[in-house]
């Protein structure tokens, strides 16, 4: 049982998807173009109200699944953004001190202190200052919020260690104030770009999905829904050449993030097609490695081009 108040959330679940088609539906109209496999691992985590765990290069769309879903149902977003050197008090909960000290004064200015009830008194949750993951297990009118833990791989293992009780039992326990249990489980999002590897018993504890790159036809799709602004045989070139350049020796290829945002930046260009100069001279927008854009400038930029308007024509 939480030991924080709040209101009965449990109607709140009748408004997930009741099928895969329903959750592709859901994405869809949300804005978020994906494919039948996410879909079902996506379902099949809220029907089961496990974590999801999703692992994938940077740019692919990990985290706006969690920003979509949080919109689709109407709950609200937690977003605890992870890097190195996070730890308990900035995650989860710290204490407020100086507010604890204030009392503590107070109550001996006063006299006749009673130290076991000014000890219960100071670790009440008045003092109590939540963070993140403590905030989403309280419960919310709303229904259980998207919690959204982003970029774990940035961590270190004492964290990710930390975090198998609230991801297996979804409670945290507060040495001096007791176990905080939410009553209805929040929807658990966690992404890496696995810069490292997270440890199996952390994987165990959710559902798993890579999010990969998209073929050209969902990618195209994706960009037709995020960027209508941008004329059809732009969006195409666009696609074939984003998909080309991912068969590159890159140290690090385009995202779908990338892609749009390219998208975006031919637009206020007034491009309707593609041509190799253009191409090089916005080059940093798809690309952000000097190498990788001195390798694909120039001569390789048309090559690149031409190869994809020679494979569309067939």
């Amino acid at each position: 049982m939480s030991r924080f108040a709040g209101p009965n959330t449990g109607a709140a679940v009748s408004a997930l998807p009741a099928s895969i088609d329903e959750t592709l539906a859901l994405l869809k109209g949300a804005g978020y173009v994906a494919d039948r496999s996410l879909a079902t691992v996506l379902f099949l985590a809220l029907r089961l109200q496990r974590p999801l765990f999703l692992e994938g290069e940077a740019g692919v769309g990990k985290t706006e699944i969690a920003k979509v879903l949080a919109s689709a149902l109407g709950r609200k977003l937690i977003r605890l953004q992870c890097y190195e050197g996070l730890d308990v008090s900035s995650a989860v909960y710290e204490w407020n001190y100086a507010g604890q000290m204030m009392a503590i004064r107070l109550a001996e200015a006063g006299g006749g202190v009673d130290r076991a009830r000014l000890e219960g008194d100071v670790f009440s949750e008045r003092y109590l200052v939540k963070r993140a993951l403590l905030q989403a297990l309280e419960p919310d009118a709303g229904g259980p919020p998207v919690l959204l833990i982003d970029e774990l791989d940035r961590t270190d293992e004492a964290f990710e260690a930390f975090l198998l009780e609230i991801l297996s039992d979804f409670q945290v326990t507060i040495p001096e104030f007791g176990t905080v249990k939410a009553e209805h489980p929040p929807i658990v999002i966690v992404t890496s770009n696995r810069t490292r590897e997270i440890h199996d018993a952390l994987k165990r504890r959710c559902l798993y999905h890579w999010v990969d790159y998209p073929d050209a036809a969902r990618e195209l799709a994706i960009l037709r829904a995020k960027a209508p602004q941008a004329p059809a045989k732009l969006s195409k070139e666009i696609v074939a050449f984003v998909q080309a350049i991912r068969k590159e020796d890159l140290f690090k290829s385009p995202g779908v993030a990338e892609t749009l945002d390219w998208a975006s930046a031919l637009v206020e260009l007034d491009a309707v097609a593609l041509d190799p100069h253009l191409v090089s001279d916005t080059l940093g927008v798809l690309l952000k490695y000097q190498d990788d854009i001195q390798k694909m400038q120039g001569s390789k930029a048309k090559e690149l081009l031409d190869s994809v308007r020679a494979e569309a024509r067939r």
